[in-house]
């Protein structure tokens, strides 16, 4: 009776899934929670665990910090305002009582910043249970990074290769540890480059950009998973649905204020991170996989991306960012 139930709840979350509106919006999220009868975040115990997260001063990065906060983690927010990230540490402190809340100053677009916040991280903490990739922007107008690489694809490509790389040793000794990248559902709408990775200034267009560098965070959160695969580290890749932040409003206004009442607030554009940080069954029975809404979702809804998908191109965009990060796997 239980697995007949749990067959009707998979082919029914399979028919939510297939209309994006009823998929990635608060609709999908409401369904799939009774659907699926998911364990309560406020159930789990992460006393102990330390977790390390970029982009943590707004929006869903906000939102997960303040959930692993409640839940007894030691958290490290990564970000680059000083004045924001400190008052964002005060504020997750007092809200949960939860001292063990640290921060370190990075701008991901520098590279080397991104090896002073790597350093710190480990210098300042035996074991790191969790690193997680969640800072990101879309810029409606080309910018260049400070070692002149396209600022999307630097901050959301690179800069997390480069931090997972020089925090691998850490990683390992903490096993059975965790690396999660936020993505978006946007990464469906492209395949995947590597020559075109970077759009010049004559073509540029943000969402697209933003798209493709999504679609090379999945797409490397795979070729992780494949080359360490005895690690003991467990990488997983996901995308929150449409959620309702501050990016998504100031980036997208009309799309923001037509689904409006239908966007997932950052609580729960947050859960699945959250859950993919906490729970040790799924998420450490499985690797490289890529997920919405607590299940296992197809990286690619269209022929012509699956078909951009090649051996080849998955080389060349493993070799292209360790290039332009100045790091790889021994």
């Amino acid at each position: 009776m239980v697995q007949t139930l749990s067959n009707v709840a998979a082919v029914i979350d399979r028919m939510l899934e297939v209309p994006v509106i009823t998929s990635f919006t608060n609709l999908g999220y409401l369904a799939r929670r009774r659907l699926h009868d998911w364990q309560s975040l406020e159930s789990y115990d992460l006393t102990g665990r330390v977790i390390a997260i970029t982009g943590p001063t707004s929006g869903l990065g906000k939102a997960a910090a303040a959930q692993f906060a409640r839940l007894g983690a030691e958290v490290v927010l990564v970000a680059r305002d000083p004045a924001k990230t400190r008052s964002v540490q005060d504020e997750l402190v007092e809200s949960s009582g939860n001292s063990a809340v640290s921060h370190v100053l990075a701008d991901l677009a520098d590279f080397d910043a991104v090896r002073k916040a790597a350093h710190q991280i480990s210098e300042g903490h035996p074991r790191l249970d969790v690193l997680i990739h969640n800072a990101g922007a879309l810029s409606n107008e080309r910018r260049t990074a400070p070692n002149g690489l396209e600022l999307t694809t630097a901050v959301q490509v690179v800069a997390p290769f480069l931090l997972t790389g020089l925090l691998w040793e850490r990683l390992q000794s903490s096993a059975p540890s965790r690396v999660l990248t936020m993505s978006s559902g946007g990464m469906y709408t492209v395949g995947l480059t590597v020559s075109k990775l970077q759009m010049d200034e004559s073509s540029y267009r943000g969402a697209e950009q933003y798209a493709r560098a999504k679609r090379a965070q999945v797409t490397l959160n795979q070729m992780w998973a494949e080359r360490t695969a005895r690690s003991g580290v467990h990488f997983h890749a996901l995308h929150p649905g449409w959620a309702d932040t501050p990016g998504v409003e100031a980036a997208l206004p009309r799309f923001h204020n037509m689904l409006g009442p239908f966007l997932r607030s950052p609580a729960q554009g947050a859960d699945t991170l959250v859950w993919l940080a906490a729970d040790d069954g799924p998420p450490l029975a499985t690797n490289g996989e890529f997920w919405l809404d607590r299940q296992v979702r197809e990286i690619h809804k269209l022929t012509s991306t699956r078909k951009t998908d090649t051996a080849e191109r998955r080389r060349h965009l493993w070799d292209w960012v360790a290039g332009a990060a100045g790091w790889d796997l021994p």
